[in-house]
């Protein structure tokens, strides 16, 4: 997985298009903070949708692998008063969470892991950080997002003080692909500095998924897309996955 390094500093000015407030709505309409109280968000990034479901009454806590996430998320914390437990930690090795009432791994983070063994070896992780009846809620792309639009680039972003270039090509797995990008971020006046990320993600088909959290133990599976309770098709992005333990 990536440590996303530099990319913290801008992780948020590029994140503008996600519709926080909907993944919120998703999961307080299944898992409401007063039945469901104990959350974990893993891949919590600089911590914007962990702030918010903590306003909405959930005791959050929050992992991620890079520790410039983290400390993004850390301010975001302390000053908005609020005391938020944060690890770095990779999500294939979530130790040490018990009797949690809800799980999630929001904005396809969970496509960041490399490995199929590890991808099993998260969600069996998370299973056994539940309480019997919590709650894991994750998206992740779809096969089409992976394998054509992903591959429709290069894409290009400018808003006159932070300009980028992505360009991407298949991974060496079926449903993989390499983000690379270069960043110009202004600093001062004129001048931009650059600096270069490379970023890796997998994904599965649905049934994979569906067929491994049934294989862990969870009682039920719930599917949807691109932020609607309908069911994916065959140009559906993105994918929203919900399992009860």
């Amino acid at each position: 997985m990536n440590s996303y390094e530099r990319f913290a500093e801008v992780y948020d000015e590029l994140m503008t298009d996600i519709p926080y407030g909907q993944y919120v709505q998703w999961i307080t309409r299944h898992a409401p903070a007063i039945q469901f109280k104990q959350l974990l968000d893993i891949g919590c990034g600089t911590g914007t949708l962990a702030s918010l479901l903590h306003a909405e009454g959930y005791q959050v806590s929050g992992i991620d692998l890079s520790e410039d996430m983290l400390a993004v998320a850390s301010a975001r914390m302390a000053a908005n008063g609020i005391t938020m437990p944060l690890f770095a930690m990779s999500m294939d090795e979530i130790e040490g969470f018990d009797g949690l009432d809800v799980a999630i791994i929001p904005i396809d983070s969970i496509n960041y892991v490399k490995d199929e063994a590890n991808v099993m070896e998260t969600l069996k992780r998370i299973y056994v950080s539940l309480r019997d009846g919590g709650q894991l809620f994750f998206d992740v792309h779809s096969l089409f997002k992976m394998d054509e639009i992903f591959l429709d680039g290069p894409f290009t972003y400018d808003d006159g003080e932070l300009t980028y270039v992505w360009h991407t090509e298949p991974g060496e797995f079926e449903h993989s692909v390499y983000h690379q990008m270069t960043f110009f971020v202004q600093t001062a006046g004129d001048l931009f500095e650059r600096f270069d990320e490379e970023h890796f993600q997998r994904t599965f088909a649905i049934g994979q998924y569906e067929m491994w959290l049934k294989e862990i133990g969870f009682a039920s599976v719930e599917i949807s897309a691109d932020w609607t309770d309908e069911a994916p098709h065959d140009e559906s992005e993105r994918i929203f996955i919900r399992a009860v333990k």
